[in-house]
């Protein structure tokens, strides 16, 4: 049986994520296929991921990218989570994963509607209220969700959500653009404010991809999202691609059977790789990187110790969210703080293997290109309102950790 090794693994890292030097791309989306999916929960990370692996670009060519040429766009997929991807990949995720959200979700919403007494036939009402949403976004074009509010009397209902302490109202306008997001019928489109803003306009999908998105058989896009997965991400454990994709476990047996990747060992844990792709990959030159918070790579995989140690509570949030990381040569060895949390650079290092010069270089790495980024996130585009949103926080653990 093939054995990769914690090194070899990490060289393909950094190779195939684009963050050895000699590897950084060209071209914006290919590095987003090559990753299949940038994170977008943190509009921010979307921007500091792809500046991390292209050479010479910056947010207004990602911008463009985004919502002029439109060859990227954002899109709900793995996990209920937010992801940006090349235009080509979207009716791969909506069908192997976004589209097996909307049952559920509009039978839980359903209930909700006829339990707050807003509608005695929920169904009704929320197909009424999703054809008002599409005439007003056909009329106006583009719209926010407080611009569609205003058009449809409807979204001004609340409902209560939680128990006891818990329960709160809230209004049913994210509800009703959630589903219609979710069955490829709008789109977020450019944000309100700057590249760090999560207020987004929302478009007909079809207006804004000028075509509707491609209906796919839902186990063949499976098949392809996983092949695609385990040429970025592979080898790995069958748990990573459960956890990374969402799916059920017969889901996730059915797409590699189809597949047939071949089984390896991965320091004694069994794991798998595309059957072509069993040759290591030769190690890059000495490498470091600056990752923001939800960076694709780190979240690539749920069994992390290979890159991340024994620091897994340090850097992680309780919901499984890293913060902004600092890699030499494929491993974690410590975090940079964002923007207005100060310049201290880097907080801590995982010194273990690394000698007295390589920690001081990387912490002068970490101080140098945070006070840039610092300098970035607070320039915005001319003509953006004052009050944009800023990028979300890391975890508080993930500003300080010991040493190893």
């Amino acid at each position: 049986m093939r054995r990769f090794t914690p090194v070899q693994r990490r060289a393909r890292l950094a190779i195939r994520h684009h963050l050895a030097p000699a590897e950084r791309a060209e071209n914006l989306v290919g590095v987003a296929r090559d990753l299949v999916a940038l994170h977008s929960t943190d509009p921010a990370s979307v921007f500091l991921s792809l500046r991390a692996r292209v050479r010479a670009t910056d947010a207004s060519t990602i911008e463009r990218a985004l919502y002029e040429d439109r060859s990227l766009v954002r899109f709900l997929g793995m996990r209920r989570t937010m992801f940006v991807v090349a235009r080509d990949l979207l009716p791969v995720l909506e069908a192997a994963c976004t589209r097996a959200l909307v049952p559920g979700e509009r039978r839980n919403f359903v209930r909700m509607l006829e339990e707050a007494g807003t509608a005695r036939d929920g169904e009704r009402w929320l197909i009424q209220a999703e054809e008002a949403c599409i005439t007003a976004l056909a009329n106006r074009g583009e719209a926010t969700a407080a611009q569609l509010t205003q058009d449809v009397p409807a979204l001004r209902e609340q409902i209560c959500v939680g128990k006891d302490k818990y329960a709160r109202m809230q209004g049913v306008s994210t509800r009703v653009l959630f589903l219609l997001a979710a069955q490829g019928r709008i789109m977020r489109g450019r944000p309100r404010g700057s590249w760090t803003s999560s207020q987004y306009h929302w478009a007909l999908a079809e207006s804004w991809l000028s075509a509707p998105i491609a209906e796919l058989d839902p186990e063949s896009a499976r098949v392809e999202l996983v092949r695609r997965w385990l040429e970025a991400f592979g080898p790995a454990t069958i748990a990573d691609i459960r956890w990374w994709t969402g799916w059920t476990a017969s889901h996730t047996k059915r797409a590699l059977e189809e597949i047939a990747p071949v089984e390896v060992d991965l320091g004694g844990r069994p794991g798998i790789v595309l059957a072509h792709d069993l040759e290591p990959d030769a190690p890059p030159d000495p490498w470091v990187a600056m990752l923001p918070a939800l960076d694709p790579t780190p979240m690539g995989w749920s069994e992390r110790d290979w890159y991340l140690g024994e620091h897994r509570s340090a850097l992680f949030d309780a919901f499984g969210n890293i913060g902004p990381t600092v890699w030499w040569e494929g491993r974690i060895v410590g975090g940079w703080p964002p923007a207005g949390a100060g310049e201290e650079g880097l907080d801590a290092v995982d010194a273990s293997g690394l000698n007295a010069r390589t920690v001081r270089w990387c912490s002068a790495f970490s101080r140098t290109s945070a006070r840039s980024r610092s300098r970035r996130s607070r320039q915005k585009p001319p003509g953006s309102p004052r009050g944009s949103a800023r990028p979300v926080s890391p975890p508080a653990s993930a500003r300080r950790w010991s040493v190893s």
